[in-house]
């Protein structure tokens, strides 16, 4: 089964490396988020991407970010001269944005500048960065707009907040449901959905999923969306133009995990994201969200909800129980297209 997870932050990146063991590196594609990518210490930082990667190399640090085992002598050596060094990277996870940043400054795509980076961590599976442009979500709180990363650590993500730009747009509100993001609802055209989104002209000028997204999309058998931050790790993806219309067109299940374990977040802010855009904080409210989007949801909790659910435990606290969430979502997915 060839599988395309949509993914961002921890749950998402615990997901894919249950689905790595589940269907092996050769069916899995993970599109990742770049809204928080950045520019730090003069090298490009992508979060998500990276996140993915470290889980897929079985290398992720015990703090559920950055390489495990790291030292810190580039942070010890720029706080020592009176650097900023609020955005710390251990020296290996420094190494493989280098990496990164020198392909991207001889020109070379995002795409193709992370699949470096994935080779050089030894991962088989492809991690897509969402697009080869810039698409930063930036934050407004507190009567300041931050880029996301600037919001998230030195800040600490402190609400509320007042606004949410996604894909480069300027913060503003979120719509409670996944179709707002795009600014209208699906539309009839001759030509496909796809070719109705990408004429509009606000399309146009946007940032754009690569060619391989829309691909792994297209010739996914089931496509996963991670438990993830409904607004901050998956909306941005689904912002891009033209990702809305391949769910829609694909003949493949879409199956989301909630990202509410025993109904809560075991991390990250995603309450305080949903609180913002209206989302009910509860599996039915993420189904809610993604609404026709989705063909079914996997939840640790009774959904009342418009699309099919899978009633099972979602903590992936070990790795038998992340293979045992991967296992059940594709069986899921398969139950759905027999059905």
């Amino acid at each position: 089964m060839r599988v395309a997870l949509l993914s961002g932050g921890t749950g998402g990146a615990k997901l894919a490396r249950g689905l790595l063991d589940a269907v092996g590196p050769q069916n899995l594609t993970v599109i990742a988020n770049t809204g928080d990518d950045a520019w730090v210490h003069g090298a490009h930082v992508s979060p998500d991407p990276d996140l993915v990667t470290y889980w897929l190399a079985d290398a992720i640090d015990e703090r559920g970010y950055g390489i495990r085992d790291d030292s810190w002598r580039v942070m010890d050596a720029l706080e020592a001269a009176g650097r900023p060094t609020w955005f710390r990277l251990g020296d290996r996870d420094l190494a493989m944005c280098l990496i990164r940043s020198e392909l991207l400054a001889a020109g070379e795509r995002l795409t193709d500048a992370h699949a470096a980076v994935v080779r050089a961590m030894g991962v088989e599976a492809r991690v897509l960065p969402m697009s080869d442009a810039p698409a930063a979500t930036t934050i407004a709180a507190h009567g300041r707009t931050l880029p996301f990363q600037e919001f998230m650590i030195v800040e600490r993500a402190r609400g509320p907040l007042e606004g949410v730009g996604l894909i480069g747009a300027a913060p503003g509100p979120v719509g409670a449901t996944a179709r707002d993001l795009a600014g209208a609802p699906r539309v009839a055209d001759p030509r496909g959905s796809q070719a109705a989104e990408r004429d509009r002209p606000e399309a146009n000028s946007a940032p754009r999923p690569t060619d391989a997204v829309l691909a792994a999309l297209r010739d996914a058998d089931a496509i996963v969306v991670g438990p993830s931050n409904p607004i901050a790790s998956v909306a941005p993806i689904l912002t891009l133009p033209g990702v809305r219309a391949a769910l829609a067109e694909t003949t493949a299940p879409v199956v989301a995990v909630s990202p509410f374990v025993g109904g809560a977040v075991l991390k990250g802010p995603t309450e305080l994201f949903c609180a913002f855009a209206g989302i009910e904080p509860s599996a039915a409210g993420v189904a809610a969200f993604y609404g026709d989007l989705l063909d079914g949801i996997v939840a640790d909790e009774p959904i009342a909800a418009e699309v099919p659910a899978r009633e099972t435990p979602t903590l992936m606290d070990t790795p038998a129980a992340r293979h045992a969430v991967a296992a059940a979502t594709l069986d899921f997915a398969a139950a759905l297209v027999e059905s």
